[in-house]
């Protein structure tokens, strides 16, 4: 099925449920005459993306996780089609979600780190919307880093939370305990830098010896919590602009299973550290083979180096778990609420995250890596009336706005890098090609890296590190770099010809 008859199909799905759909951009689409005074244009799809922070690929039910708490997700997925290998572009908070709103890579945006914000001359997927005719809202996590709200018309996030908690802000000043602009302390770290930091007295500090804890129950109440805050303006917003006459694009973004790895009591108890498993490659990486960085990082765990112990790991493992279990109760209760609406049905539902955690794969944790826990990440996309499906075809989020400006009709002018897999919602098992997944890191910095999947095959390229080469299928656990091997130069030699053919490093002569 080509993309305009996905598009065809989609309408008449909804339609068959006595609802509208796409408006008349789908007749154009299809070469259909507009609308005119006897024909009323159809209604556009809503659109509910919801997002998670470092949430694991295959942690959930869904993906086979026996440990998983996430009967919302679960539900989710059933309803949905489930992309199991789906890649983010950058694996870091705030490079990430610019390529994913803006469908531009890092090195189009020069949004590289954590700490750098982007142009506004580089439109998002919220801008093109609102101009045909969306209202556009943002509630919960984006990591802008600056005052920019990038085109939203409707905007909550850390610095209203935070207003909300008034004094029982330094609980959560004390979780985070040093100043983390992905936790969202601060917001904007420019107003720290002239200002000071304001807990930087009173903080109360537990002991840690990296700037991360390894976890524990939060005390914090849960109804204080970020995710709590998130749902329930979610939910606010869906009960006051759900039925108005402009059809809605709504952000709602959770910061957990991210640190603080600090989940609300009730769910911290869900999970026992003495219950946990280390992963089976746990202190099994052959360090002569990886890149240095990545050996040092196994050696010293430095962000949070009780972890190089085994019964502060399952500690961890328990309460990445316990942040999950939260987050996924608060996607339940979205949910809930759209269907409460009668707003389910005509409302296009997409979940996933910004990027992954290691969680003690190779001895390695948090983010910033090219290996499956890190730059993996879960998606999935649920059409009214559409049946669900798994899809194995790898795909990036440097996608995701194209696809759903695709799937609503909506116009996406300006440069793209992306290129819409709405075709492998409408037919998940097609074997249609989509040409390799491309990621990079820490452009321009010492760990500058870039990475391409291309079937089976994962090659990274580090500027100053040594190469890396995965074989998937034969080698999903990623303990067996082949790049050094004689016997794979030639394999290594297309990857790499391949991937500076995508972009090639301005440090590589």
């Amino acid at each position: 099925m080509d993309r305009r008859k996905f598009l065809y199909g989609t309408a008449s799905a909804l339609g068959a449920l006595g609802l509208d759909a796409l408006d008349s951009a789908s007749a154009v689409a299809e070469n259909q005459p507009e609308a005119t005074e006897d024909t009323e244009p159809k209604r556009r799809p809503n659109v509910l993306l919801i997002m998670s922070d470092q949430h694991r690929r295959n942690c959930m039910g869904a993906a086979g996780d026996p440990v998983a708490h996430t009967p919302n997700l679960d539900r989710l997925a059933g309803q949905s089609v489930r992309f199991t290998n789906a890649y983010c572009t950058n694996p870091v908070c705030a490079p990430s979600r610019a390529s994913m709103l803006t469908g531009l890579y890092s090195h189009n945006l020069y949004t590289h780190a954590g700490d750098q914000p982007y142009s506004p001359r580089r439109k998002t997927v919220a801008e093109h919307f609102s101009r045909a005719g969306y209202l556009s809202a943002l509630i919960g996590k984006m990591h802008f880093v600056d005052a920019q709200v990038h085109g939203f018309q409707y905007h909550l996030e850390f610095n209203e939370w935070l207003q909300a908690l008034g004094p029982r802000g330094l609980l959560y000043a004390n979780e985070t305990y040093y100043p983390n602009s992905g936790a969202g302390l601060p917001q904007i770290p420019s107003l720290w830098k002239t200002q000071g930091d304001p807990w930087a007295d009173t903080r109360k500090f537990d002991g840690r010896l990296g700037p991360v804890a390894v976890g524990r129950a939060s005390e914090m109440a849960e109804a204080d919590h970020f995710e709590s805050f998130v749902a329930r303006e979610s939910i606010h917003f869906l009960e006051t602009y759900g039925k108005s006459d402009e059809p809605f694009f709504l952000v709602t973004s959770f910061l957990k299973p991210h640190d603080p790895f600090m989940p609300a009591v009730r769910f911290a108890n869900m999970f026992r550290e003495q219950d946990m498993s280390l992963p089976p490659s746990w202190g099994k990486a052959n360090l002569q083979d990886l890149p240095e960085q990545v050996a040092q990082d196994i050696r010293t765990s430095h962000v949070t180096p009780e972890l190089l112990h085994p019964q502060a790991a399952r500690q961890r493992i328990a309460s990445y778990y316990g942040n999950l279990a939260q987050a996924d109760e608060c996607v339940g209760q979205v949910l809930d609420a759209l269907t409460r609406l009668d707003l389910d049905r005509n409302t296009i539902v997409l979940y996933l995250s910004d990027h992954g955690e290691m969680l003690g794969d190779l001895g390695l944790w948090n983010k910033f890596q090219f290996y499956e826990g890190s730059c993996g990440v879960p998606l999935m996309v649920r059409i009214p009336g559409a049946s669900p499906a798994v899809c194995e075809t790898p795909v990036s989020l440097i996608s995701l706005a194209a696809t759903m400006a695709e799937l609503c009709s909506v116009p996406l002018p300006g440069p793209s890098d992306g290129r819409s897999f709405a075709g492998l919602v409408s037919n998940p098992t097609s074997h249609e090609e989509y040409g390799p997944v491309f990621a990079e890191f820490d452009l321009g910095r010492p760990g500058e890296k870039y990475m391409i999947r291309d079937g089976d095959l994962k090659y990274s390229f580090w500027v100053h590190d040594r190469a890396e080469l995965y074989d998937l299928k034969n080698d999903p656990q990623e303990m067996r770099n082949l790049a050094g091997r004689p016997e794979h130069q030639a394999t290594v030699k297309r990857l790499r010809e391949r991937l500076f053919s995508w972009y090639r490093p301005p440090a590589v002569t």
